[in-house]
């Protein structure tokens, strides 16, 4: 139609990709002027370029007339293919729209409400989980009250065989203490477990229950090792009767009662020595309360030891007692490792089991599982009396100098008397490195390659003098 129609557009260059409107401007404004011309003449290009406008729209305007009828059917043709389109379009929206209705009422609401009852049903377990552990709490809290009233006496009154009431004697308060003890540390437990999924998740939120740890659970602890701490320190056997005195029954039933003692206090002091916070298993487990008050009672026995010596030595008629006292607390520390030898770590509820090891021998293995183990460890040693032994004669040597250096009488009497002075010693060691009388009977843990074996105890201690005094 319009292509057969001569025309001077060239429609060509309008229609090229690389068509640029500067560049025909430009070609223009220099074919219509020239290049010496100073003043430019823009109305020839300008004339040129609505001419082509002009052109243009008449071209278009006869086309659309000439191609009125077949433009509108096309339009006509294209609309109602459109609006086909857009009706199966919104009847596939509205059963989609229907579908998803229908599955939020069957399933997103269901889901909702079930969601709703999840989020019930855990809050519920986990109020239910913690009313347990705060009963669980309660009710330790009572066991552990009833404990301490046996520890304090709070039992009444009884009457006397004079009529007079008093009150109510304390049987077997060491048993007490040591439930108290494992009541102790099952609460601690209990209020240590506080992380997502433990037993005592939100536990310490609760006010009775800060109460209870507050006002019971640490007082009752700190009293519980106090009295622990007393028994060991206060532990004594040499100076019970022995088996052929005239006191033989009222002896074996106080050496009886106090190794029943210790060995209370020390599986109470085991039980509540802080665990790390890596829990070791129970065979590497270091029981740091109890190895502390062990090393405190031995580093009394040998201070009080050494002062008293010292003082003897510048009062030599003081001598035999002081001597007879030492080795009284050696004893005291021979039987203190015999006890110490004999008791096996008690089952620690916050420790995993030591792993069994089929190969080992159960005969070393248990010589080693034992509270003295760890004790020889702590000290560096093989041996309770050979450290008290040793301890002592290092630091002796120095205050015997101390007194030779001073002069005077005692020295002078000290150098007369070295020969008895070693003598004295000697005997003092080798009687200090043996079981006490009351003890004889029943005694266990010790091995029978050390009994008798002090010689080389003796010559320490005798030398710590001797080397002063043949100076």
């Amino acid at each position: 139609m319009a292509e057969d129609e001569p025309s001077y557009v060239d429609y060509e260059a309008f229609l090229d990709p690389d068509f640029s409107s500067t560049s025909f401007a430009n070609s223009l404004v220099v074919a219509t002027n020239n290049t010496t011309d100073t003043p430019l003449d823009l109305a020839t290009p300008l004339s040129r370029v609505l001419f082509d406008l002009q052109e243009i729209d008449t071209h278009i305007h006869t086309l659309t007339t000439k191609s009125a009828l077949p433009l509108l059917t096309h339009t006509r043709d294209q609309t109602a293919a459109a609006g086909h389109i857009l009706k199966e379009a919104e009847e596939q929206v509205s059963s989609v729209t229907q579908g998803y209705e229908r599955l939020e009422k069957e399933v997103l609401r269901k889901w909702e409400a079930a969601d709703e009852v999840r989020i019930a049903a855990e809050k519920s377990l986990a109020t239910v989980r913690l009313a347990r552990a705060v009963a669980r709490c309660l009710t330790l809290g009572r066991q552990l009250e009833g404990q301490l009233a046996e520890v304090t006496g709070r039992g009444g009154l009884a009457p006397g065989s004079d009529g007079v009431t008093s009150p109510a004697p304390i049987r077997d308060d060491y048993r007490a203490l040591e439930r108290a003890a494992s009541t102790i540390v099952s609460l601690r437990r209990l209020l240590t477990a506080t992380g997502p999924g433990d037993e005592g998740y939100g536990i310490e939120k609760v006010r009775v229950i800060r109460t209870l740890r507050s006002e019971l659970v640490i007082p009752a602890e700190n009293m519980v090792k106090s009295r622990a701490q007393q028994s060991i320190n206060r532990f004594t056997m040499s100076a019970i009767p022995a088996s052929g005195s005239a006191h033989a029954q009222s002896g074996y039933k106080q050496a009886r009662d106090a190794r029943a003692r210790l060995s209370s206090a020390a599986t109470i002091l085991y039980l509540l020595s802080p665990i790390p916070k890596n829990i070791p298993p129970a065979s590497d487990f270091q029981p740091e309360l109890l190895l502390s008050t062990l090393q405190g009672y031995m580093h009394t026995a040998i201070m009080s030891s050494l002062n008293a010596l010292s003082r003897s030595l510048s009062m030599l008629p003081t001598l035999e007692k002081t001597l007879s006292e030492i080795s009284g607390k050696c004893q005291d520390i021979y039987t203190l490792e015999s006890i110490l030898g004999s008791l096996r770590p008690p089952p620690h509820p916050l420790l995993t089991p030591a792993p069994t090891d089929r190969h080992s021998d159960p005969q070393i293995s248990g010589s080693k599982n034992n509270l003295l183990q760890p004790l020889l460890t702590a000290l560096d040693t093989s041996s309770l009396p050979s450290y008290f032994w040793r301890s002592l004669a290092s630091s002796l040597t120095s205050r015997v100098q101390e007194i030779i250096n001073r002069g005077g009488v005692s020295a002078r009497t000290l150098r007369s008397n070295r020969d008895r002075l070693k003598k004295d010693i000697k005997e003092c060691v080798l009687r200090g490195s043996q079981l006490p009388a009351s003890t004889e009977k029943g005694r266990t843990g010790i091995d029978p390659s050390t009994e008798g074996n002090w010689e080389r105890e003796a010559a320490v201690m005798v030398s710590a003098v001797a080397s002063v005094l043949d100076k």
